[in-house]
C-alpha cells in the first residue's frame, strides 16, 4: 500500500495497517466495546469555547470538569454512542481524516484522546446520521484540526482510560435518595452497574439515575459504606469501607485502586 492510500486512512490506521492488525471503517455500532475498540469512521465537530467553559456540566453529571479530572480533552458524543449515559467517561482517541476533509481542515499527524463527559445535539433536520458524531471541545478539536471548518471527518477508536489515583465517589441527594456520582475511572473508563453495602446491610444493587450518577433509595446515614463497580467491559472492582461513617451530603470519597 502506497504512503498517500496510507495517509488517506488517517493516521491511526495507518499505524493498524503497519502492525497487521484488520482496519474496518463503518458506522458505529449501538452499545458497547471492549477497552481497545476497532477503528470507525465519524464526524467532528467542537463546542464551548477556546477555554471550554462552555462544556461544563453536561448529561453526564460531571459537574465541573477540571475539578473531576477531565480538563479540556472531552467530548459530547452522538445518542447512539452515549447510550443513555453508559457511554460516560470512555476515552476514545480521534483522528481528522485528511483524505475527504476540506484542503486545509486537519493537522496532519495528530490526534486526541478524549473523555466523554456530554451528550451531542442530534442533526437540525433530525434525520439519521450516517456516522457517529463527537462534538469535542474546542482546545481538543484544535488539536486534530483548523476551527475555520466546523466539522471535520474523522475516525475515532475507544482506547483505555488513563487517570492518576483512584476511583471516586460523590454523594449527593438525601436520607433515602442516596446518588453517587462515580469519576476518575480508569480502564474502559465507563461504568454499567454498582452496588452499594452499609455497615449495616447486605450489597444492594443500585441504579443509573442520570447520566454517571447511581442510586440508592435505602437509609444509609451514619454507616461507613463499601461499592462495588463493573465497568463496561465486565471488570469489576470492590471498595471496602471506602466511606467512613460520619459522611455527609455532599463530600467525595477516593478509593485505593482503579481499573
Amino acid at each position: 500500500m502506497s504512503v498517500r492510500a496510507l495517509r488517506g486512512f488517517g493516521f491511526l490506521a495507518a499505524v493498524s495497517l503497519l502492525a497487521g492488525t484488520a482496519f474496518t471503517a463503518s458506522a458505529a455500532e449501538p452499545g458497547t466495546r471492549a477497552a481497545d475498540g476497532p477503528l470507525l469512521r465519524g464526524t467532528a465537530g467542537f463546542y464551548g469555547g477556546a477555554d471550554a467553559s462552555g462544556t461544563m456540566g453536561g448529561a453526564c453529571g460531571y459537574g465541573n470538569l477540571y475539578d473531576t479530572g477531565f480538563g479540556t480533552n472531552t467530548a459530547a458524543v452522538s445518542a447512539d454512542l452515549f447510550n443513555d449515559g453508559l457511554a460516560c467517561g470512555r476515552a476514545y482517541k480521534v483522528v481528522c481524516d485528511e483524505q475527504t476533509a476540506a484542503p486545509q481542515a486537519c493537522k496532519p499527524g495528530t490526534s486526541v484522546t478524549v473523555r466523554v463527559t456530554n451528550l451531542a445535539p442530534p442533526l437540525l433536520n433530525g434525520s439519521p446520521a450516517l456516522f457517529s458524531h463527537f462534538d469535542l471541545a474546542q482546545p481538543a478539536y484544535e488539536q486534530i484540526a483548523n476551527t475555520s471548518s466546523r466539522s471535520v471527518p474523522m475516525y475515532y477508536q475507544a482506547v483505555p482510560a488513563v487517570v492518576n489515583g483512584g476511583v471516586r465517589f460523590t454523594i449527593n441527594g438525601r436520607s433515602y435518595f442516596n446518588l453517587v456520582l462515580v469519576h476518575n475511572v480508569g480502564g474502559a473508563g465507563a461504568v454499567q452497574a454498582m452496588w452499594v453495602k452499609g455497615s449495616g446491610t447486605n450489597w444492594m444493587s443500585m441504579s443509573r439515575n442520570w447520566g454517571a450518577n447511581f442510586q440508592s433509595l435505602s437509609y444509609l446515614n451514619g454507616q461507613s459504606l463499601s461499592f462495588r463497580v463493573q465497568t463496561i467491559d465486565g471488570v469489576t472492582l470492590t471498595f471496602p469501607s471506602v466511606v467512613p461513617a460520619n459522611w455527609s451530603f455532599g463530600q467525595t470519597f477516593t478509593g485505593s485502586t482503579n481499573f
